[in-house]
């Protein structure tokens, strides 16, 4: 089952929230719903996010057949301003919406650009199944028989299309026939690592178990892993990476306990543009923290700090895995997407 899927009634997307009591699909029948899934965590993932930007769009333009081609790219820019204002961590919704301007941008007859537009929006979806899964194999090379992997927070089928980024790399390496096992981090204050990653791997049949984020210390002091694998919401030039908050303490602890610690995206995450100071690391609600399944835990009017995000440096990290190949430090990702430095 995709994460997302374009049908002819609307976009389709499972709600993660529910995870992993139900498996429940909502229906998304305007781009508004989609900004709104975005925001509330239905779905969620940078690589996921992208695509729903991207479908997002592609609504606004099947639901705009008939208009003229004025009116129609009118729609197209207000739909991709409200789906930009979503979340402000994660280079995928941004690297899916400038894509998507350019096929809108330069049209001149209003039906191809509808045509092309819903179009585009399932290329994404298509590419990110494919980058996801030569991500996986290109990972899984790193990997080896009998290895004792930790993971964070949920790089999985879930945060994609299907296939996973860091958990794309686990399922190759499992579907290779290597004995591998996961010690997947629960993932506080959402628990995405609890809900979402054991649900996955227990649906591969992975060997895991499941443990709180204080004992990553522990088991990397015990010997009880040997690699560290993780996803990533933004990679900068120097290979600085934004994943969930937590990361960064894990990678010093790998680094001081010589595990090699390795984040796996696709090109799609790497973000030229900008140094790692001036990227904007996303605040979300207090609720997050004070709350665990909407029981309170904390005592009312308690303040809360609440980043959804860390950065950890690019000499933390020993690999970064892409749908093109593993680079290793001293990064420069310019030469990656082929552009100058």
């Amino acid at each position: 089952m995709r994460t997302i899927e374009w049908r002819d009634d609307g976009v389709y997307i499972i709600d993660q929230t529910k995870l992993p009591r139900k498996l429940v699909m909502i229906r998304c029948k305007d781009h508004n719903r989609l900004a709104l899934a975005i925001e509330r965590m239905e779905i969620r993932g940078a690589p996921a996010i992208g695509v729903a930007a991207a479908m997002g769009l592609a609504l606004v333009a099947k639901n705009s057949k008939g208009r003229t081609l004025d009116e129609i790219k009118e729609r197209l820019n207000r739909a991709s301003e409200r789906l930009r204002a979503t979340r402000p961590t994660a280079r995928n919704l941004f690297w899916a919406l400038e894509r998507m301007r350019k096929v809108w941008e330069g049209a001149t007859d209003p039906s191809d650009l509808v045509n092309n537009v819903i179009r585009e929006a399932d290329e994404v979806a298509e590419e990110d199944v494919r980058m996801c899964k030569a991500i996986g194999r290109n990972g899984a090379t790193l990997v080896s028989d009998g290895d004792r992997i930790l993971t964070y927070c949920n790089a999985g089928g879930l945060a994609c299309v299907e296939y996973g980024t860091a958990m794309g790399v686990i399922r190759s390496a499992f579907e290779s026939g290597k004995k591998i096992f996961v010690y997947a981090a629960e993932t506080r204050p959402l628990l995405q690592g609890a809900r979402l990653t054991t649900f996955e791997l227990k649906s591969e049949g992975i060997p895991f178990k499941l443990i709180t984020d204080n004992m990553i210390g522990y088991i990397m002091q015990k010997g009880l892993i040997n690699k560290v694998v993780v996803g990533a919401d933004r990679i900068t030039r120097r290979g600085d990476i934004f994943n969930k908050i937590g990361t960064y303490g894990i990678a010093l602890m790998a680094k001081a306990h010589g595990i090699p610690f390795y984040a796996a995206a696709p090109t799609s995450s790497v973000d030229l543009s900008v140094k790692a100071e001036e990227v904007i690391i996303e605040e979300r609600k207090p609720e997050e923290v004070t709350h665990i399944a909407n029981v309170r835990i904390a005592p009312e009017g308690v303040d809360v700090l609440n980043p959804a995000f860390d950065l950890t440096p690019g000499e933390l990290v020993s690999g970064i895995i892409t749908e093109k190949g593993v680079l290793y430090p001293p990064y420069n990702l310019s030469g990656l997407l082929g552009q100058g430095h």
